[in-house]
């Protein structure tokens, strides 16, 4: 059967607040046809079912709910069209897609692609803790899904395993639930955040917060009866509860981006971007949390609205490739973001590191020239702090006003991260 196709100028794949705030800035700048596709029923991304507050700006502060409204709407009323239940399933040309959803099979043509298909977090089979398959087992995106969106009811007992933001996120929606956290467990010394610890005052004389802990098994048949869990030291406890909550370790979800061969980053395997934005593949951008799993919605909101300008100089005929060098990380940094530099690129790089750094700093060389060196930064409620630790799981931010020394003809530019 042959697909009917369809133009448009620019396709946005994901309806999250990346692909939003983008599909809201073109179209609003003049591009005629833009165009979002979303294979979940609404618009709005993840914000739809975190039903805490603290989206939005400073001094407009909303619930996740109404933030995806807020950014649904904004979209529309600049002339872009958003197409919820279509799923985009595979490449049908260099700048093509083959689609399907409620208008049925179709191919949609574009001058220019927005990957922004977010990321996820990695389930209980994917971090190989062993034990039966009993149910009362969730990511923190199911169990919000479960209670925000569906109403569904949870056990009673929950252990929430993680302790960075989203992981107080994930208790926060236990308790909604009307069920009892009865313990955090971390791998990690230390809570990962100032927000965490500021939550974690406020909940100490309630939850347990077990830190240089792992989940080694989880127990029960039918229905889930707790789980084993071990401290550092070797000590073994099984903790009795209904309910446990996967949180944290994000995934790109990249799919998209695989099957066009577009190049991923070695860490964190979502496409490698230059600092507008712009893949290895011509015509193809990324955007939010695909690149670098996972972000607050105001930063891929922020990046969304930042893509929008690569894309209407590609749209007025400028040339895909520009002269930039790769930029790379040492040990025990995992990734940055973007993944090539050029001078006068303007935008703040996101890193991770894979393990804890005390009084952190950040240097950058290319070719033995040093060009850089800082305290990396944090950003908590809208501020932006100096680290005291750099920990695994937590975005690092570098600025980027050392770009205008890179050599677009030298090698790759390296950061590297080390304590005093």
């Amino acid at each position: 059967m042959t697909r009917p196709t369809r133009d448009v100028d620019v396709l946005v794949v994901g309806a999250g607040p990346a692909g939003l705030a983008a599909a809201a800035r073109l179209a609003a700048a003049g591009v005629a046809r833009v165009e979002v596709l979303d294979r979940e029923q609404q618009a709005g991304g993840v914000p739809r079912y975190c039903h805490h507050g603290g989206f939005g700006t400073w001094t407009h502060q909303l619930t996740g709910p109404a933030y995806a409204r807020l950014l649904h709407t904004a979209a529309v009323r600049s002339g872009a069209v958003v197409r919820t239940g279509t799923t985009a399933l595979d490449w049908a040309g260099r700048l093509a897609l083959d689609t399907t959803g409620p208008q049925g099979p179709e191919t949609v043509r574009a001058q220019a692609v927005v990957l922004a298909t977010g990321a996820r977090e990695r389930p209980r089979a994917a971090r190989l803790v062993p034990g039966t398959r009993p149910d009362g087992v969730y990511t923190t995106g199911e169990l919000q899904q479960a209670v925000h969106l569906h109403g569904q009811r949870i056990g009673t007992r929950a252990v929430v395993v993680g302790a960075e933001g989203v992981s107080y996120a994930a208790a926060d929606t236990v308790r909604a639930a009307g069920a009892q956290v009865v313990a955090m467990v971390t791998e990690l010394p230390v809570p990962q955040t100032a927000a965490a610890r500021a939550h974690d005052a406020r909940l100490r004389h309630r939850v347990p917060l077990l830190t240089d802990t792992t989940v080694t098994e989880l127990l029960g048949h039918g229905r889930l009866s707790g789980v084993r869990v071990r401290h550092r030291d070797g000590r073994s406890v099984q903790l009795a509860c209904d309910t446990v909550v996967f949180t944290g370790d994000f995934v790109p979800d990249h799919e998209l981006a695989r099957r066009g061969r577009l190049d991923l980053g070695p860490g964190s395997r979502g496409p490698v971007v230059d600092g507008a934005l712009r893949t290895s593949r011509p015509g193809v951008f990324a955007v939010g949390s695909v690149l670098h799993p996972v972000e607050s919605a105001a930063t891929a909101a922020r990046e969304g609205a930042h893509v929008a300008a690569g894309v209407l100089e590609l749209l007025a005929g400028a040339e895909w490739s520009r002269a930039s060098v790769p930029l790379l990380v040492e040990a025990p940094l995992r990734w940055i973001a973007p993944h090539r530099v050029a001078p006068g690129d303007d935008r703040p790089y996101v890193l991770r590191t894979s393990a804890l750094v005390n009084r952190p700093v950040l240097r950058v060389v290319q070719d033995g020239r040093p060009l850089h060196q800082e305290r990396p930064r944090t950003a908590v409620a809208h501020l932006a702090l100096t680290l005291r630790a750099a920990v695994p799981h937590r975005t690092l931010t570098l600025t980027a006003g050392w770009t205008r020394l890179v050599d677009p003809t030298g090698g790759p530019v390296r950061v590297s991260l080390s304590g005093r």
